[in-house]
């Protein structure tokens, strides 16, 4: 089937990509705009870079709010497709820098490009004025913390980043609920879904962001999957949309249950949020049942996380092979987690991985397809689940197929995306970039080009991949997966197996690719904390920032985050901050919602962020610190599962004897427990006052001991509350903390 996926939303002035599924290169689709706000001139449908009318891959650009419904006529049928656009949510901004903050001379700067997410990271897309003493470009951009970099002449080694914060509300959240419900008053039986949804704070322009909602009330539009009921069918169960409830008498659902009807609910105020999903079905005995189609596999329910920078593993005189990993699985077996991320294994020239030139075939270096399998194996019988580093934005230059394209060969000609070349001749490497029409590429990746996924053959040949790996590993990390098209990833989601995770890297932190496409994802606003505490830059207690973010942002669910203090693309914490903050960070990671991830090496003490494993001379007592932290969380199921309060009874914390800006703590909670959660930074032990009612420390590992109401805490101490708290104490009641 081709059917082109879910409703989609956007706002005004953003584009939204529409694909077919399952696409045939050979086969004929045609789009067609049927019905938009009356208000509207149609949009803009935008049919990217193929330029044929008859584009299997449209970009629609709403003109105004509202409803657009359109076609695609496509080799088995006609598919209907809903793109539901919300008000404008940019605001005017400048940016500004001074010529003398550029690193180039002035009189040598002939142009200046903008580079930022607002402009897919290109170059020569966008170009600063020169104002006075200064290079100033004016532009539209939604709410938020925004970095930007001016590039002088275009040389990517010219750099200038700044940031730029437009004040105003974050996305609204929501979460659902359904069930069954016994009808009334003579009605039959109906499914009754409810919306809570939950109004953003707002940040303000010296960057804060607010403790509480903003004052804009929240309403939630109900949207009928198209792919699952008529059109007339759609329209009538929609309409019995009560405030944030929808109820749907079961005699109103289509009569052919067997795949389900999905139903999605897309939270608005001054913005809009990410939507959520719920699928109705019936069983062959008749049976009703409610469930969420995006649901993360039951392993992946806040998963230990182990990165393996795959070629430096094996220490620094062995190469390393599927084998010499294969060896060390009761290491990583030992350290208690879930799920070993490699870089990836797939034919490349570089030591890194991330120049795909055959993805069919592992890289020669590592081994086979057999040996990586047996790695696979050996994992899987340790009950470590594996994580595939999926690499599908770009290819290395020396991939088959674009050497194909760059030498003009018709069959590829649409498989890269091409840009205008305006870069100057200054070595070798800008050569043959130069000179008009060029392939695109993300910064200064000269030698990945952009895969066009406008083009059919390109995602029938991704989607290939998808299949083909998914069928070996557990999961999958997506590498850039913000310069794949949502759409595309929605597919994916739809495609993979149920107990398959996905993982998304995503920089900046984005809500949307939860929308039905990644279980888990980069956490860049803890990282970023993180490594702002440990520089002494902010306080610890800046930690509970990170979550005001991720409400700001449109976050709903704080479980499915990977909290991370390093990787592959960073370095090394230990390096940067030290032994003691390092313990700090990584206790944070473990004590916290989400996703913990230990980069490998970060546990031995290794200082070079892809140099290889300290084996030999590795800190062993640092080592023993993750195996500790690790176990806590196992054993503990508040740590996985409980909510975080950086107030209440937390904020009664005080430090008696050590430094108060480098101390923070937390509470997690379920109704039936609490454990306390005290964090030190500083480079010595710090002595704090804790409420009376947490008694014993669960974390042996660290020495942390209790004398008369006080806590002596190296880098964690987790306490267990002596007896459940009151009600009031739950809600964090501040005039009585410990009551």
């Amino acid at each position: 089937m081709h059917e082109p996926g879910p409703p989609r939303t956007t706002s005004v002035g953003d584009s939204v990509e529409l694909a077919p599924r399952n696409p045939d290169p050979d086969g004929t689709y045609e789009w067609t705009l049927r019905d938009a706000p009356e208000e509207s001139d149609g949009g803009v449908l935008d049919f990217g870079q193929t330029s044929r009318a008859d584009a299997p891959v449209v970009h629609l650009r709403p003109d105004v709010p509202g409803t657009y419904v359109l076609t695609l006529d496509a080799p088995d049928g006609t598919h209907r497709q809903r793109v539901r656009a919300y008000p404008d949510e940019r605001r005017s901004v400048e940016l500004r820098v001074p010529a003398a903050d550029l690193p180039v001379d002035d009189g040598d700067v002939d142009r200046v490009s903008l580079m930022w997410s607002h402009n897919d990271r290109l170059l020569a897309r966008d170009r600063p004025e020169r104002d006075g003493d200064d290079w100033v470009y004016e532009v539209r951009v939604p709410p938020g913390r925004h970095g930007f970099s001016f590039v002088a002449n275009d040389d990517p080694g010219n750099v200038h980043s700044d940031e730029v914060t437009v004040p105003g509300p974050g996305r609204p959240r929501v979460s659902l609920s359904a069930t069954v419900v016994d009808g009334e008053a003579g009605s039959g039986p109906s499914v009754r879904i409810d919306a809570d949804a939950a109004a953003p704070p707002d940040l303000d322009g010296d960057g804060e962001i607010g403790r509480n909602g903003g004052d804009s009330p929240v309403a939630v539009d109900f949207l009928v999957d198209d792919r699952d009921a008529a059109p007339e069918a759609v329209a009538r169960i929609e309409s019995l949309t009560a405030g944030d409830t929808l109820s749907v008498p079961l005699a109103e659902l289509p009569d052919d249950l067997a795949g389900g009807i999905r139903i999605h609910a897309v939270p608005h105020a001054d913005r809009y949020g990410a939507g959520e999903t719920v699928r109705i079905e019936r069983d062959e005995g008749g049976s009703i049942a409610v469930s969420d189609p995006h649901a993360p596999p039951e392993w992946a329910d806040s998963p230990t996380i182990y990165e393996v920078f795959v070629r430096s593993f094996a220490g620094d005189t062995l190469p390393t092979t599927f084998r010499e990993i294969e060896r060390r699985v009761p290491y990583i077996e030992s350290l208690g987690v879930d799920a070993l991320w490699l870089t990836p294994v797939l034919a490349s020239p570089t030591e890194h991985g991330y120049h795909v030139t055959d993805y069919g075939d592992t890289a020669a270096d590592l081994g086979d397809r057999e040996a990586f399998e047996s790695l696979v194996d050996a994992c899987h019988e340790a009950g470590i689940r594996v994580v595939f580093d999926l690499v599908i934005n770009h290819t290395s230059r020396d991939h088959p197929f674009f050497q194909m394209h760059a030498a003009g060969v018709d069959a590829y000609a649409d498989h890269y995306r091409r840009t205008d070349g305006t870069f100057d001749v200054t070595d070798t490497d800008w050569a043959e970039l130069a000179d008009g029409d060029m392939p695109e590429y993300y910064f200064n990746w000269r030698r990945i080009p952009n895969l066009n996924f406008d083009s059919p053959a390109v995602r029938e040949w991704l989607l290939d991949v998808v299949d083909e790996w998914s069928a070996v590993v557990d999961g999958f990390r997506a590498d850039v997966a913000w310069g794949v098209p949502h759409g595309f990833w929605k597919e994916v989601g739809e495609r993979v197996p149920d107990d398959f995770l996905l993982l998304d890297e995503t920089l900046p932190h984005d809500p949307f690719y939860g929308e039905g496409e990644f279980d888990i994802h980069y956490d860049t606003s803890l990282y970023g904390v993180l490594r702002k505490v440990g520089a002494g830059e902010a306080p610890a207690d800046a930690i509970s920032e990170a979550f005001d973010r991720a409400e700001w942002l449109g976050f709903d669910d704080p479980s499915r985050q990977m909290r991370y203090v390093e990787n592959h693309d960073e370095e090394r914490y230990l390096a940067e901050y030290g032994l003691w903050a390092l313990k700090a960070a990584a206790a944070a990671t473990f004590t916290l919602p989400g996703a913990p991830m230990i980069y490998a090496g970060q546990e031995r003490g290794n200082e070079t962020y892809r140099g290889p494993i300290r084996w030999h001379d590795g800190d062993n007592a640092l080592t023993d610190f993750h195996r500790d932290l690790a176990a806590l969380r196992e054993r503990e199921p508040l740590l996985r599962d409980g909510a975080v309060d950086f107030e209440g009874r937390a904020a009664g914390v005080s430090v008696v004897d050590g430094d108060p800006e480098r101390v923070t703590a937390y509470e997690r909670t379920t109704t039936a427990d609490s454990v306390l959660v005290v964090i030190n930074f500083a480079d010595r032990p710090a002595r704090v006052a804790v409420p009376p009612t947490f008694e014993a420390d669960l974390f042996a590992g660290d020495g942390a001991a209790r004398i008369d109401g006080e806590v002596t805490v190296e880098s964690v101490a987790v306490l267990r509350e002596e007896a459940p708290p009151s009600d009031a104490c739950r809600r964090g009641d501040r005039d009585d903390p410990y009551k």
